[in-house]
């Protein structure tokens, strides 16, 4: 069996990408939830706009992390969480819910991609093939 050809470009560089890409789609969809604490639950400065403030922060800070080795299980702390809000807004827990489906899904993509890359079956670990 033959050793995968080197990266030229790194991968997981991308798939971080994704991540924080998709960190920032969910402080989007929590701060979309604001509007709905203001009314529902006694203003933004209420416990439950502070843990909604929290989210957000916490969130935009992560993207600085995706690259760590601990980042992955921090998210998935982080949706734990956020779902366990349904017993404060369930309109959070259902963006925990949501979210956390679209972690899972993540996370099997790279899985795969790791797996691929263990064999040597992305495209880019491919040798040209040379004509003659």
């Amino acid at each position: 069996m033959t050793t995968p050809a080197p990266l030229k470009k790194d991968p997981m560089k991308a798939f971080r990408g994704i991540m924080a890409g998709t960190l920032i789609l969910e402080v989007i969809v929590v701060a979309l939830a604001l509007p709905v604490i203001a009314k529902l639950h006694g203003g933004v400065t209420s416990l439950v706009g502070w843990i909604a403030f929290g989210f957000i922060a916490v969130f935009i800070a992560m993207c600085a992390f995706v690259r760590k080795p601990w980042a992955i299980g921090a998210v998935v702390g982080l949706h734990v969480l956020l779902i366990a809000t349904w017993l404060l807004l369930p309109a959070m827990g259902v963006i925990g819910v949501i979210f956390g489906l679209v972690w899972a899904y993540l996370l099997w993509l790279r899985k795969d991609l790791l797996k691929r890359m263990a064999e040597g079956r992305l495209p880019a670990q491919q040798q040209p093939e040379q004509q003659s």
